[in-house]
């Protein structure tokens, strides 16, 4: 399996400012590389916000804009997904193909610039499309990204992936800065509302069905040299918090790290977490490369109650468990497709 890039140690958020100008009735933003990368987009008819634009990003920082920005460059998935979400098309990313792999809550146009990885972008691509701003993810004010960014005199706007503590508001932190420095905060308010009220529903309907279990482990892995490791996703993870959102238990009670909420383990680590149901991510690989395939040959693993009893469910591929508010939603669908029968 793909491992996805996730950082193990980043700031929690800091509180947003945004002062602006003025809106403008447009559909969607101007100038972008593509025309809005959605039927949803299409018929959106929140307000462009126009004027200048100050916004503080999640270290701190203040960027400033004469005017929303309309071309962006983005490198990181979850940001290209809000980005896309607020109907703002970017003019380039870092790995385009996985995140068309990884993340299928918002289709990337073609014709997008793909810059490189997330880990190294081609920054000399990136600036030949010609952004007005470049979102990135960043630890700190001194990580090198952002003063190999600034060198090239554009404005980049630092944002932070996760936080343990809460990463629904972390999720909505994140995608409401890129609102402000697009001006595209109407959508974005909208695009909240409906996301609460998509996880209310389906908190309602799962407790009609009223489940005989409602524990789970969520977990994602790998083979490397014939070992499979796991990745177990503890409370503190999106994918917990959404599952205690809608009135599960989550039975991962491991070490995780303070950012992601992600733990480590292996099969026999596996065994611990009694009869939870087994939840994990879908992936596209045959099933000869799999690592559920490769767990499968462990005595140990066929010891555990969930699959004994045949409660192990693949989440459906393409749901980015790093990603914004569709993401969620996906999250929240895939939960009450396996608890409720």
């Amino acid at each position: 399996m793909r491992k996805p890039l996730a950082v193990l140690s980043l700031l929690a958020a800091s509180t947003l400012a945004l002062a602006g100008c003025g809106t403008t009735s447009a559909a969607a933003p101007t100038g972008s590389a593509a025309p809005a990368a959605s039927a949803e987009c299409a018929k959106d008819s929140t307000a462009t916000a126009t004027g200048p634009v100050s916004v503080t990003d999640a270290l701190g920082r203040t960027v400033k804009l004469d005017k929303p920005a309309e071309r962006v460059a983005v490198l990181e998935w979850q940001q290209v997904e809000d980005a896309l979400t607020l109907c703002v098309t970017p003019v380039a990313v870092a790995d385009a193909a996985g995140y068309r792999q990884w993340d299928k809550a918002e289709t990337l146009p073609e014709g997008v610039k793909d810059v490189g990885t997330r880990q190294e972008p081609n920054l000399d691509a990136l600036f030949q499309t010609k952004p007005d701003l470049v979102i990135v993810e960043a630890q700190t004010r001194d990580d090198a990204i952002i003063g190999q960014l600034e060198k090239y005199g554009v404005p980049v706007l630092v944002t932070i992936g996760a936080d343990a503590k809460d990463p629904v508001k972390q999720l909505l932190a994140t995608f409401d800065l890129i609102a402000q420095a697009t001006g595209r905060t109407e959508r974005a308010e909208a695009v909240a509302t409906e996301m609460k009220s998509h996880l209310a529903e389906a908190k309602k309907t799962l407790a009609a069905a009223s489940p005989s279990r409602t524990d789970f482990v969520y977990f994602d892995g790998w083979v490397d040299g014939g070992t499979v490791s796991l990745r177990p996703f503890g409370a503190g993870s999106l994918i917990g918090a959404i599952g205690a959102e809608l009135g599960l238990t989550n039975a991962w009670k491991g070490e995780t790290d303070p950012a992601y909420g992600l733990g480590s383990t292996d099969i026999e680590g596996m065994t611990t977490v009694g009869s939870a149901t087994l939840l994990h991510t879908g992936t596209e690989e045959s099933d000869s490369d799999g690592f559920i395939t490769a767990a499968e040959k462990n005595p140990a693993w066929a010891s555990i109650p969930a699959v004994k009893e045949k409660r192990i469910h693949a989440f459906p591929t393409g749901i980015w468990t790093f990603g914004g508010p569709h993401s969620a939603e996906k999250i929240a669908d895939a939960y009450v497709a396996a608890f409720v029968k």
